[in-house]
C-alpha cells in the first residue's frame, strides 16, 4: 500500500494539480474568514467551514477523477492487477493519497482561529469539531467519487458525474421540499432507491441475477408494507432521508447539534464505497 500511496501523492505534487487545488481551497476559506470574522465581526469560525463545504463539490471530483479512470484509459490498470499486491492495498493507497490532498488545506486552516483569537471569543471546541466533521465529510465524498472514477474510462466524465451526484445530494432536501409529503411521494422515492441499490449490486458483482433478486425482494417488501400499513413508508423513508443527506447532517452539526450518528454515517460511507471499489477491482483482476 505504501508504494501506491507514495506514487499517487507524488503524482499530485509533481505537477500543479495538488498546488492549485490547495490554493483554491485556502483562498475560499480565507475569503469566508474575512467575510464572517472581519466584515460582519462574527466570532463564529465554524461558519467558515459551513460555507467552504460548497468548495468540496468541485474539489473532491477533481482530486479523484484520475485515480482509476486514467489508469483504465491508458491500460495501466492491467499492470496494477499483475502486481503482488492485494486489491485492498491499491484502493486504500490511492484513497489515502487523495485524503492527504484534502487534509493539507484543512491542517493549514486550523491555524486561523488561533491567529484570530485575540480579536474575538472563539468557541474552539465547536470550531475544531466542525473542522473534524468537515474532513470526515470530505473523506466520505472522496470514497464515493473514487468509486465513480473506478467505473469510468475518462477522467473528465468521472469528474462531471461525481459533481452531479454530489450536487444532487447537496440540494436533494431542497428539491424534496417542493414535493408534497405523502405516502405516494415517499413510495416513488423508495422505488428509486431500490433501483439504485440493484444497480450498485450489479456494478460490484456483474451478476444480473443477484441484482434482480435483491431488487425483487426489496420491491416485494415495499408492496407488502404499502398494502398492510402505508404510513410506515412515509415515516421510515423520511427518517432515512434525514440521516443520509451527507451535507444536511453536517449543517445540523455546525449549529451545535453534534451526534454520534453523523460520524457513524460518514465512516459507514467510507467503508461501504472503499469495500465496493475493492470488490470491483477483485472481479476485474480475475475476469
Amino acid at each position: 500500500m505504501g508504494a501506491i500511496f507514495r506514487k499517487e501523492l507524488r503524482g499530485y505534487f509533481t505537477g500543479i494539480t495538488g498546488y492549485i487545488l490547495t490554493a483554491i481551497m485556502l483562498f475560499m476559506i480565507g475569503y469566508y474568514t474575512v467575510s464572517y470574522c472581519f466584515s460582519y465581526h462574527y466570532a463564529v469560525f465554524e461558519y467558515v467551514y459551513a460555507s467552504a463545504v460548497l468548495v468540496l463539490l468541485f474539489f473532491v471530483p477533481v482530486i479523484t477523477m484520475r485515480l482509476f479512470a486514467e489508469e483504465k484509459k491508458q491500460k495501466t490498470d492491467r499492470l496494477l492487477y499483475s502486481l503482488p499486491l492485494k486489491m485492498s492495498d491499491i484502493v486504500l493507497g490511492k484513497y489515502f493519497a487523495a485524503l492527504c490532498v484534502l487534509a493539507l488545506p484543512c491542517a493549514v486552516s486550523a491555524i486561523y482561529p488561533l491567529l484570530l483569537h485575540s480579536y474575538g471569543n472563539f468557541n474552539f471546541r465547536l470550531i475544531y469539531t466542525t473542522l473534524a466533521c468537515f474532513f470526515l465529510l470530505g473523506a466520505a465524498l472522496t470514497a464515493i467519487c473514487m468509486f465513480i472514477s473506478l467505473l469510468t474510462e475518462n477522467q473528465i466524465a468521472a469528474a462531471i458525474i461525481s459533481f452531479v451526484i454530489l450536487l444532487l445530494n447537496h440540494f436533494l432536501n431542497n428539491i424534496l421540499g417542493v414535493v408534497p409529503a405523502s405516502v405516494t411521494a415517499y413510495t416513488i422515492i423508495t422505488v428509486v432507491a431500490i433501483a439504485i441499490i440493484g444497480l450498485l449490486v450489479w456494478l460490484v458483482t456483474k451478476n444480473g441475477i443477484l441484482a434482480d433478486i435483491v431488487s425483487i425482494i426489496l420491491l416485494a417488501a415495499l408492496i407488502a408494507v404499502r398494502i398492510i400499513k402505508p404510513t410506515i413508508i412515509e415515516k421510515v423513508a423520511g427518517g432515512i432521508l434525514d440521516k443520509i443527506l451527507l451535507f444536511d447532517v453536517f449543517y445540523i452539526m455546525v449549529d451545535g447539534m453534534l451526534e454520534l450518528s453523523t460520524v457513524v454515517l460518514y465512516l459507514s460511507v467510507v467503508v461501504l464505497f472503499t469495500f465496493m471499489s475493492i470488490q470491483v477491482l477483485e472481479r476485474r483482476r480475475w475476469a
